[in-house]
């Protein structure tokens, strides 16, 4: 799928960080938005391209570990970089452990930044892509009436044409006409593939979107 320019969002409540960083993410590509404060970012709307952040750990009101909840919350495929000018290690972990691509303690090189910048963006690439395609694949789902529901869950379970027109009180034939529209709607070439299609939807809602 295509996007627009990939952006790198900087909360830092030092000016001359903002401006350097500004400027150094702008010569390498990509686009640069600055904000003083965890609050001011927030503010925002969630970007419709890849993305990343750059965050100081300390701010002037919420702290950078503190918006890293929020943004992992809000704002799925925004990988985070921190960068600070101390750190420990049990803060080091904690930033790693809920998905921080790097921590960087002050002064750290353009290289190491823009590396890090490189994966992070990559990484927002593909986790954009996969909402991309979970959305494609709730929309075809969305698609089938009722009936088609209910055939396709009994499908899945593995239930034979003739097992599953008991269950529902309708003619082999009739199921045999479901699971056509079925394997059509969604766009599924074999048994196999609808059954992955069927594990993706549970995956990401504990169940089937409510038929």
């Amino acid at each position: 799928m295509s996007y627009g320019k990939p952006t790198v969002f900087v909360v830092d409540d030092d000016v001359s960080v903002r401006e350097s960083l500004e400027l150094l993410i702008s010569s390498a590509g990509w686009q640069p938005e600055t904000f003083v404060s965890a609050q001011e970012f927030l503010s925002r709307p969630r970007p419709h391209a890849p993305s990343c952040l750059i965050l100081d750990i300390n701010l002037p009101d919420l702290n950078g570990l503190d918006l890293q909840q929020r943004v992992a919350a809000d704002r799925v495929g925004m990988p985070i970089i921190f960068i600070t000018g101390f750190g420990d290690v049990p803060m080091t972990v904690r930033a790693m452990k809920a998905g921080a691509v790097e921590f960087l303690t002050k002064p750290f090189s353009d290289d190491v930044l823009l590396g890090a910048i490189q994966q992070a963006i990559a990484r927002s690439q593909c986790a954009l892509d996969r909402e991309a395609d979970m959305q494609d694949l709730r929309g075809r789902h969305t698609s089938l009436s009722r009936r088609e529901r209910e055939v396709m869950a009994l499908v899945v379970a593995g239930l034979l044409n003739k097992q599953i027109g008991g269950e529902l009180g309708i003619s082999e034939i009739t199921v045999k006409a479901h699971r056509g529209q079925v394997m059509r709607k969604m766009q599924a070439a074999s048994l196999a593939d609808l059954v992955l299609m069927s594990a993706k939807l549970n995956a990401r809602s504990g169940s089937l979107p409510p038929t």
